[in-house]
């Protein structure tokens, strides 16, 4: 059964966390791998270096979206795609465990489910712009 007084405020807590993750994930690459850097690192496996602004791009907007809750549910869709890209392109030859050399598969996939559980509870409480609207 879902606690329908306490289900808001979990898909609250699970937005703002999930938010402020990909804030911190943007802020690895611009800070620490720079951004051209990071350019480089997707030209490594072949993407265009559009592909690497574009991700950069939804990191940032995607992670404020989702902690001020605007949209996040439909947020959550090309956030939870991008996770799973990163399991393909990057993590997925690495093994399961993410401790493993480069980093394995299981925390982007986990991250990617987490997303998808959003999308399906919806904004949660105190969401700014709720994608669905409630009574």
């Amino acid at each position: 059964m879902i606690n329908n007084h306490t289900a808001p405020f979990a898909a609250l807590l699970l937005r703002v966390s999930l938010g402020i993750l990909f804030l911190a994930h943007v802020g690895l690459k611009l800070f620490v791998f720079t951004l051209p850097g990071f350019v480089g690192y997707f030209a490594s496996l072949g993407l265009p270096a559009i592909a690497a602004y574009l991700t950069v791009a939804l990191e940032l907007f995607g992670g404020l979206a989702l902690i001020l809750g605007i949209y996040a549910p439909w947020v959550a869709v090309p956030l939870a795609a991008e996770m799973l890209g990163t399991v393909v392109m990057v993590h997925g030859a690495n093994g399961w465990m993410f401790t493993n050399k480069g980093g394995g598969w299981e925390y982007p996939a986990f991250w990617a489910t987490a997303l998808v559980v959003l999308f399906l509870l919806g904004d949660g409480a105190y969401a700014l712009r709720p994608a669905v609207r409630t009574k």
